[in-house]
């Protein structure tokens, strides 16, 4: 009985720390008969800190695999520079910003950044790796440059 206690209460803290993130900035439950949540969580670019992209996720507590839906949204939040824009890859694949596993079974979520030069805009897509019923889920958000100070120095990468 006391092996049995031990377990559940280790079992239970496991569960607890694990719904505990640095970044998490919202819990939504689904209610009392699921062990679903929905986590809001941000996440700053660590090329461009100045855009913060928040992520809404289902984590399911006790299951060996999250849900791939998501959401993501990223605007503009402190200053970008031309070094920053400088500094990020623009490629067409652009580069993974920030991941995080959703199963035990290598399904991930994904955050990539893309540059579209043409428009001056920050595309961030977040993604999951593993497809779902046909479909690979994601969500897109852009942060453009307009209005920024950044808007006409950018135009000096292309030339150089």
């Amino acid at each position: 009985m006391l092996k049995s206690f031990a377990a559940f209460t280790l079992l239970t803290s496991t569960l607890i720390l694990s719904g505990c993130s640095d970044n998490e900035v919202g819990n939504v439950s689904l209610g009392i008969f699921t062990t679903k949540d929905i986590k809001l969580v941000i996440v700053k670019d660590p090329e461009v800190p100045g855009v913060s992209c928040h992520i809404a996720h289902v984590e399911a507590n006790l299951d060996f695999a999250d849900p791939s839906d998501m959401s993501i949204a990223c605007r503009q939040t402190g200053l970008i520079t031309l070094a920053m824009i400088a500094a990020i890859d623009k490629s067409k694949d652009g580069e993974v910003v920030f991941k995080t596993s959703k199963s035990i079974l290598f399904k991930s979520l994904k955050v990539r950044r893309i540059y579209d030069a043409e428009n001056k805009t920050l595309i961030y897509v977040s993604y999951s790796t593993k497809e779902i019923e046909g479909s690979h889920k994601h969500s897109l958000s852009t942060v453009p440059l307009w209005g920024n100070p950044v808007w006409k120095e950018v135009d000096q990468l292309a030339t150089q």
